[in-house]
Formats: C-alpha cells, structure tokens, sequence
C-alpha cells in the first residue's frame, strides 16, 4: 500500500503521524511512503532521516493526498485540506468527530474511510490509541496548570505543594480514567491535596490503592462537585465519553463559587470539554478569564512534546497501520473488532449512532 504522512497544519502542532523508525517498519514490508517535506521538524526528525529509513519525500500536501492510498495524521483535517481528500482514501488519525459537526459532514461528503484513533477499543474497553496521548495530556494538565497559578499569570499566586508551615494547593480531578491517574500522579508528586471524582467504584478503589496518601477518592455526582470546587485551586477536567460529546460537569453558574484565581484545565475540549465555559484555545494563546477564572483548553495538548507525543503514538499505532497496509481497510476491521469499532465513515455512511444523534444525521 501507499501511506502519505502529510504535514500538520493546526495551530502550534508539531506532531507527525510516523517516525522514521515507523517508515522503516513499513518499508521493510514492501509498502511505500510518502512524506510532506518537513513533516517531522517539529518532532525532530530531518527530511533526510526520512530518506535513510526509505520514504520519499514529497513538497506539497496535495501531492502527498493524490499519491496516497492511505494518509496517517496525528490530528483532524482542516478545512483547507478537505478538497484535498480522495473518495475511497483511508484516513488514519485522531477525529474527534463530536467537537465539529462541520468535520462530521466533510468527511461524509467526501466517501473516505475514516478511522479514529481515540475510538479504537480494545475488549477490557482500553482506548489503546488514545492511552499514550492521554497520558501526555495527563501530566502537562498538572504542569500547566501549576504555571498558571502564578500571579503574573492571573492565577491565585499559590504553589501547587506549599512549603513547610504554608498548605499545598488543592488540585480537584474530574474522572479518574488515564488522564485524572496520570494528573494525579504528578500533582500528588508535587505534594498537593489532590482529590479524584468518579462515578465508577471500582475505579475508585483501585485509585484508593495505588495512588499516595495525599489523593482522596470520592464518587462523583452534581451535589460532590458542587462542593468540591469552592476549595480547589486548580481542577482538571478529564470525563471523556469514546466518540461522543463530554458532559458538562461544571457549569457557567458554578465559575461563582470558586475563588478568584482558580484554574481550570479542560483536557475533554477535543470532544467538547466538560465545562461549559471551555472553548478551544492554542498553544500560542492558551487561556482566558471568565468570572475571574482562568481557562486553559488548548485542544492539542501534546502537540508542546511533540518529540515524547510521536515516538508514544508511532508505537502504538503502527500494528494497526501494518494491518491495514496488509489486509485493506475492510478486511482488517472484520479482523480485528478493536479496529473496528474506530471506522466511524466510509464512502459516505455514518457508523457511529452517537455521532447521528448528536448531529441529527
């Protein structure tokens, strides 16, 4: 098969769909592979790493779309790449069809294969393609957040772990999937009071169990949420619902509540946050107040560590790219149901109903 590895185009992303060292992998195996010219600077891999590996380097997306069976991306296409995409042409990469009714409909438009990589699903329901950025966009929840906390950036001026005789922030985490266990694990690092809501108990437990003295568990309804908040200094976001909008946890009305200065962090904006006053931000403008809170909802979070972001994602993605270079895209999702259950297009039809309830498709 022919895989085209274009150039991302979205504000500040510096990811790239492939490594050289995944090029190699598929050469190796008789495919073929394009590359836009310098695709991987920002991760930080030459043009001509790409060549020694075996791709062929390509000037321009449009050439790397109309040469291409299968195109691999890190994130969404954008609008000015949408003429560029071929009927019957696989797209691999993340879609986050629920943040964008206008991506939904281009794609239908456009009869090609659309395979998520955040809906990929293994039987235990592990997102195994979503887990590696998941755990990056984790850890820098935390790291930014304590950023913004500062004065200068608008925050409370509070240091996330105190010092002695001065109380550690209280850091409040909204779900306690991949992303609330890896945000805990470096707020607890850095000695906050870290506290973790979740409506699944045994999740709970296990957080209860693995996680340091100073993070509490607590399940999670509107009342435990409503209370919470008034003490946090800084709260995560991390409710993620596999190809479907994110619920709105903190509402409009809630911002009253807290105290000047608290900072929220909205890992779910790439599926339409799970507060209601999030928008998505850039990396080059990342926040902004509202009621005196200071939102941060950069939609590509990982895309700061693109050099950690694509060597993660390359080794878990490239089983699911050799399969599919192998079998064809339909074979390999009646192959393999994890696969499967990411196909959310192809030549024109919907496959997701959550998508179709959303968007009255």
């Amino acid at each position: 098969m022919i895989i085209g590895v274009p150039k991302e185009i979205k504000n500040q992303e510096f990811r790239v769909g492939l490594t050289p060292a995944g090029v190699l992998s598929l050469v190796a195996q008789g495919h073929q592979v394009f590359v836009q010219s310098q695709a991987g600077l920002g991760s930080g891999f030459s043009d001509e790493q790409y060549v020694q590996t075996g791709a062929q380097i390509l000037h321009d997306a449009a050439s790397v779309y109309s040469q291409s069976q299968m195109i691999v991306k890190v994130k969404e296409p954008l609008a000015q790449e949408f003429p560029l995409i071929q009927p019957g042409q696989i797209l691999f990469t993340y879609f986050h069809f629920a943040a964008s009714k206008e991506l939904t409909q281009a794609m239908l438009d456009s009869k090609a294969i659309c395979i998520a990589y955040e809906t990929v699903e293994l039987e235990d329901r592990s997102l195994p393609l979503l887990i590696p950025m998941s755990e990056v966009a984790g850890r820098m929840s935390v790291q930014v957040g304590a950023y913004f906390l500062g004065k200068a950036q608008g925050g409370k001026g509070k240091m996330l772990g105190g010092v002695p005789g001065v109380k550690p922030a209280n850091v409040l985490i909204l779900g306690g999937g991949v992303v609330g266990t890896q945000a805990a694990k470096m707020a607890a690092g850095l000695g906050a009071n870290v506290t973790i809501l979740d409506t699944n108990l045994s999740r709970l437990r296990y957080l209860e169990d693995v996680l340091p003295a100073n993070v509490s568990t607590k399940f999670s309804t509107q009342l435990a949420i409503q209370e919470e908040i008034v003490q946090a200094d800084l709260i995560i976001g991390a409710v993620l619902l596999p190809g479907a909008k994110a619920p709105h946890l903190i509402r409009r009305e809630d911002l009253k509540r807290m105290s000047p200065g608290t900072v929220l962090v909205d890992v779910a904006v790439d599926q339409g946050g799970c507060m209601e006053t999030c928008r998505p931000t850039t990396h080059e403008d990342p926040v902004y107040e509202i009621d005196g809170i200071l939102h941060y909802c950069v939609a590509n979070m990982p895309g700061a560590v693109p050099q950690t972001s694509t060597l993660a994602l390359t080794q878990a993605t490239l089983p699911y790219i050799h399969l599919i270079a192998k079998e064809g895209w339909s074979a390999a999702c009646s192959a393999n149901q994890a696969l499967a259950k990411g196909l959310t297009i192809y030549e024109g039809k919907l496959q997701s109903p959550g998508l179709a309830v959303l968007f009255n498709l």
